[in-house]
């Protein structure tokens, strides 16, 4: 007993690595935005506003935040199913298909954009057919949302992974031993252990898409008012010189994806709380 109120800790050294996370933490990550909130100070309130309310800025606000999550939604589908077809399944080239998931994490972000804008062109192989439908992907919207989900389906894969892998089969087992139609047990019994996880790969595949520069500018066209993300608005403000312009930008931008990633977070503690022990 320590002081006779409580018990040794098991582990040694807390305050130390605390103090060490503490400073960590506040020289990478807090420092860094504390200078990009007092850097928009240099801006009046009515300047601030000005900024952040134009066309502009809130068309690219628009196009990066609404595809992003349009993005994260569609991965958030099709990743479950990968999931499920890797975890679940035992078929030829199985352990090929689940390395090909991480190509997205160990490509660069210009080889990417290059390969998914010359797949995609008017003259590319997906894009060619795709043009005779009179869809065009490249240097659209469209092509902005392809490379979203391109760079985030891997965050959806390889958080839920792992949790599949650790539900026992024989739940699912009992449940329809019990008399659940297969649908049942996925809606009762696999998704409910599941969907924290679920939550937290949306997340992350959001805020990848959301900062998302490299594999988009080569697809998007980046023409203003149409194809313009906000990450490539507040370079182009920094190439104007215009350094406070891009700073109240990118605090938009900051606010936004904190306050949209601190909802999914409440929703994913939340869940956990409501997973059922087995």
């Amino acid at each position: 007993m320590i002081g006779g109120s409580g018990r040794r800790r098991t582990l040694p050294g807390f305050g130390l690595t605390m103090g060490l996370t503490l400073t960590w933490l506040g020289i990478i990550v807090l420092i860094p935005l504390a200078g990009l909130f007092l850097k928009s100070f240099e801006l009046s309130f009515a300047q601030f506003v000005d900024i952040v309310t134009s066309r502009r800025t809130l068309n690219a606000l628009k196009i990066s935040f609404g595809l992003a999550f349009l993005a994260a939604l569609v991965n958030l589908v099709m990743g479950s199913i990968i999931v499920w077809a890797l975890v679940r399944y035992r078929f030829p080239g199985r352990r090929i298909l689940d390395a090909i998931v991480d190509v997205p994490f160990a490509l660069p972000t210009a080889v990417a954009g290059i390969a998914l804008t010359t797949l995609f062109a008017q003259n590319g192989w997906l894009g060619a057919p795709l043009a005779e439908l009179g869809i065009k992907v490249a240097f659209t919207p469209l092509g902005i949302f392809v490379a979203m989900v391109f760079i985030g389906i891997p965050f959806v894969v390889r958080t839920v992974q792992p949790v599949l892998i650790d539900l026992d089969p024989e739940i699912e087992e009992a449940a329809a031993s019990l008399g659940a139609s297969r649908w049942q047990t996925v809606w009762r019994v696999i998704l409910p252990s599941l969907f924290p996880a679920l939550l937290t790969g949306f997340a992350l595949a959001f805020a990848r898409a959301v900062g998302e520069y490299g594999s988009v500018i080569f697809i998007a066209g980046n023409l203003p008012n149409v194809s313009e993300i906000a990450p490539l608005l507040i370079v182009i403000r920094l190439s104007e010189f215009r350094y406070a312009d891009a700073t109240a930008i990118a605090v938009v931008m900051l606010v936004v994806a904190f306050l949209v990633i601190f909802v999914i977070n409440r929703l994913q503690r939340w869940a956990q709380l409501r997973v059922p022990t087995h």
